[in-house]
């Protein structure tokens, strides 16, 4: 495969980053956090490569990698950096490369500059992650509406916890998203569940 996914949630804290490296290992991808605001708890990629258990060569640089765990506009502000746009441009590779956004999609890049301008600029296909719990149908469709306002291409809905049948067809129903699967909760969140998970809840047909 070699193909470009930009993972963006509708929340924070909503278990991006697993669905992110679930998705590294059932594409058999390299991994990419362009910009990582908030370094106490480690970093993203430091985080994906310990899920995942994949080698170094597969987890590209950070453009940025910024110490407070605020929007990356005023962490960068407080640790004065100035963020270059140019320094994110999505890099070459061979093979397929999952992009791991920020927060949201109207997180502030800068103070001129959303995260959704740039997934604008990078013109990838998003895959949208969503929690199944309650707030999800109203945060999903505002994100759904903001991406296509904006025409940028929205590959699909990932969910990620618990069975919620209903959000999820209401979603898909009111969006008509392409729904591509569901991470569930995991009791231990390692390599081999990751792989599982894709496998049981996620169709790889679906991201050729």
């Amino acid at each position: 495969m070699n193909r470009t996914f930009i993972v963006s949630g509708t929340d924070t804290g909503i278990g991006k980053t697993a669905a992110a490296a679930m998705l590294t290992l059932g594409l058999n991808a390299h991994y990419w956090k362009p910009i990582q605001s908030g370094t106490e708890d480690g970093t993203d990629t430091t985080t994906v490569r310990a899920l995942t258990g994949l080698p170094d060569e597969r987890f590209l640089p950070e453009a940025y990698v910024l110490t407070e765990p605020l929007s990356p506009h005023r962490s960068a502000e407080l640790d004065g950096v100035e963020i270059d746009i140019e320094r994110l441009c999505v890099p070459r590779i061979d093979g397929a490369l999952i992009v791991e956004g920020a927060g949201g999609l109207m997180v502030p890049v800068t103070r001129q500059l959303l995260q959704i301008d740039l997934f604008k600029h990078w013109n990838a296909p998003v895959i949208l992650c969503a929690r199944t719990g309650l707030g999800t149908i109203n945060h999903t469709l505002l994100s759904v509406e903001a991406l296509r306002a904006r025409d940028i291409p929205l590959h699909g809905l990932l969910f990620i916890g618990g069975e919620n049948a209903d959000n999820i067809r209401t979603i898909a129903d009111l969006s008509g998203a392409r729904v591509l699967g569901r991470l569930p909760w995991l009791d231990q969140v390692d390599a081999t569940a990751l792989k599982t998970a894709f496998a049981d809840h996620f169709r790889l047909e679906d991201f050729l």
